[in-house]
């Protein structure tokens, strides 16, 4: 076979190879690595970009990102120290080291993230057991995650999986503990209030009982004040009648009979007496 058949022979090929889908070359971007299997085995390791060659038909291409990747997992049950089970919703960032452990590992990185999930939950799920509700969701999150992402990276690198980071995003009640817990909540704050309203009957009640002490107080001493006086009035009342008569008691005597005559005997009296009464002897007179 001569130059130009062989070249020919080249070019159908290469056509038919191109119709087929099975290309000799294929392209490494800039964010990615590629491992080129053989039969199953890994043959050759590409970290660097660019255009790339493969045997068709027997080599196959997977390629890895080694950019840095988000891990975004589905809320699973927790349980903590004080036996508390909470829903516990994480994120982690990590990256593909080493292309060539993780192939060898998963074969994918779909089976990389699998692995990593079990990895990081397995971590938190030992961590926050080690630590009550209250710890977990304000106290000491930060190194409790601190710990964690250190135990999942330390696991992970075996994989050629780097670790940076891992956090909570929510940390929520379980829905059936939800309504027990708004329950006791409200039982809690009715308790409470009971208690607040007691405490202030009580102290409405010594409120009360002070006023009216106060109120008594007063009342006893104005009517000290008003007997006193009323005692003092009378006195004088006595010296100036003891006084008046003393001076005139036939004058006295005449006054008073004309005062008891002006509120005796009104419009409307009847008075049944003798008319031989001391009472009037003034009207007797002429």
């Amino acid at each position: 076979m001569n130059r130009q058949n062989l070249i020919s022979a080249v070019v159908v090929v290469g056509l038919l190879l191109l119709i087929l889908g099975a290309s000799p070359f294929f392209v490494v971007d800039l964010t990615q690595t590629a491992i080129v299997v053989q039969l199953g085995a890994p043959v050759r390791n590409i970290t660097e970009p660019g255009l790339q060659f493969k045997i068709p038909f027997i080599q196959e291409v997977t390629y890895f990102d080694k950019r840095l990747l988000d891990y975004d997992a589905l809320a699973q049950d927790v349980i903590t120290e004080d036996k508390k089970t909470i829903l516990i919703d994480n994120f982690a960032k990590w990256r593909i080291t080493d292309p060539l452990k993780v192939y060898q590992a998963f074969q994918t990185q779909r089976g990389a993230l699998r692995r990593l999930d079990d990895i990081i939950y397995s971590e938190l799920r030992v961590e926050l057991g080690r630590h009550e509700l209250s710890e977990i969701v304000s106290k000491t999150r930060s190194a409790i995650m601190a710990t964690v992402t250190a135990r999942s990276n330390e696991k992970a690198k075996a994989y050629g999986i780097e670790i940076l980071d891992v956090r909570i995003k929510r940390a929520d009640l379980p829905e059936q503990n939800e309504k027990a817990v708004f329950a006791r909540m409200q039982a809690e704050r009715e308790r409470e209030a009971k208690q607040y309203r007691a405490e202030g009957a009580e102290e409405a009640q010594k409120i009360r009982s002070e006023a009216e002490k106060e109120r008594e107080i007063i009342m006893a001493e104005a009517y000290k004040t008003s007997e006193e006086l009323r005692g003092e009035g009378d006195a004088k009342a006595f010296r100036l009648y003891a006084t008046a008569y003393r001076q005139d008691p036939r004058f006295f005597e005449f006054t008073r009979t004309m005062e008891a005559y002006r509120k005796t005997l009104g419009s409307r009296t009847t008075i049944v007496m003798s008319p031989d009464s001391e009472f009037f002897r003034y009207l007797k007179q002429r």
